[in-house]
């Protein structure tokens, strides 16, 4: 099977490289990648989010699956062109993606299906916000209606600082802090069929200690050793299922990645948000321990036969993600800079750890940065304290002039 990856983040170097180890995989294009994914697949210049450029493409090359990796393209109709031409697409429908492009559409969604959220006001004006801001109080949690990046949710507990953010997104939603520490679950879906995957967790924060601003994620790890081992099958039957059924029961099926970021409170699981695909750092994780292949898992769910596939594989091993981050992320980065080490890392630290490519391009024979989050640092181990060894062992290789890491990623969850 040819399959074609769309989009260039360290999301798609991660799904382009299971693909690429995936023995039913005969051609692995990717468009438009990046330096990394460009050695694993081949790369096509397009406008992501242009359906029918992609749809054009995807014809072009023969392909028997289509993978789309960003929100933006689920968004802007993309797997819908893709569909319309015949072909078989992983990724939701554009009205289905409405779970993630609108969390006023979402929290309607889950009111209908009764899933288990925060309370919450969508607000407009301005006297609407200041009344929702009163009615919670701090932590103040206040979230832009549409896609952000990973970038358009403030909690904070400074009135001011809440109040200007939502003002500046024109539709809001404002909602009750939930407590408790936060879990990613990701479940492959047909529109019936829903097959969980692996939890893991993510650090959104920039700094250590989860402190500075909120980034679209900074590594992350899995499993997760302190959470119940029921937390799968409770989220399944009261989260995802329900969520599933109701989108269908509304005639908008959503096919493809479900991704539930959930918090763990004292009153019990809580949804935050819902997202349209694969979450980006805790795909490199999640992936890592996939044993079974993945462009059959992603073609059963494109084609409506998810029932038939077999239970899915896992490696015993943790993984652990650590993200390289160019000069003044998450504000505006600094890029252009010479990436080095890259070769050092794979002869040294493979297979063991290795480098997803976010934010990279190719110059020559150099890999220059080209994005905000640079590098995905990825490393299995037979427990979380022997991946993160690896994974940092491996980031202490590489040379990117004024870089920057968090250096705590999973080191509570290892040290137990």
């Amino acid at each position: 099977m040819k399959v074609l990856v769309i989009g260039g983040g360290a999301r798609e170097h991660a799904l382009c490289r299971s693909l690429s180890l995936d023995p039913g995989v005969t051609a692995l294009h990717c468009a438009p990648g990046n330096a990394g994914i460009g050695e694993v697949a081949e790369l096509h210049p397009v406008d992501a989010l242009d359906g029918a450029a992609v749809a054009r493409l995807a014809t072009e090359l023969g392909a028997g699956l289509v993978v789309v990796g960003p929100e933006a393209p689920l968004v802007a109709g993309v797997a819908d062109a893709v569909r319309a031409a015949g072909i078989p697409c992983f990724g939701p429908s554009k009205e289905a993606a409405r779970l993630e492009g609108s969390k006023a559409f979402a929290k309607d969604v889950m009111a209908e299906a009764g899933v288990p959220t925060a309370r919450s006001y969508v607000c407009t004006t301005p006297e609407e916000i200041d009344g929702a801001l009163a009615a919670f109080g701090a932590p103040y949690v206040v979230k832009d209606d549409g896609l952000a990046a990973g970038k358009g949710v403030v909690v904070t507990e400074d009135l001011t600082a809440a109040r200007e953010h939502a003002l500046a997104c024109g539709r809001v939603v404002i909602e009750e802090f939930l407590d408790g520490p936060e879990v990613s679950l990701f479940a492959v879906t047909d529109g019936e069929t829903v097959v969980p995957l692996q939890p893991a967790q993510d650090f959104k924060r920039a700094l250590d200690g989860d402190a500075g601003p909120n980034t679209g994620g900074m590594g992350a790890y899995s499993p997760l050793p302190w959470a119940d081992p029921k937390l799968v099958d409770e989220v399944m039957d009261t989260v995802l299922q329900p969520t599933v059924d109701e989108l269908r029961r509304r005639g908008t099926p959503f096919s493809g990645l479900l991704y539930a970021g959930l918090a763990i409170t004292s009153r019990g699981v809580r949804v935050i948000e819902f997202n349209a695909r694969f979450g980006d750092p805790e795909t490199q994780v999640v992936l890592a321990r996939l044993r079974t292949p993945l462009a059959g898992l992603l073609l059963g769910a494109a084609n409506g036969t998810l029932d038939q596939q077999p239970p899915l594989q896992w490696h015993d091993d943790a993984a652990v993600t650590v993200v390289v981050a160019s000069h003044n992320y998450p504000d505006t980065p600094r890029t252009g800079d010479p990436i080095e080490g890259l070769d050092e890392v794979a002869a040294e630290d493979a297979p063991h750890a290795y480098v997803l490519h976010a934010g990279t391009k190719r110059d020559g024979d150099a890999v220059l940065s080209a994005g905000g989050r640079v590098l995905s640092v990825t490393a299995t181990g037979k427990d979380l304290g022997k991946a993160r060894e690896r994974a940092y062992r491996a980031v202490a290789r590489i040379r990117l002039d004024g870089s920057q890491h968090r250096t705590d990623i999973a080191r509570k969850a290892a040290e137990g």
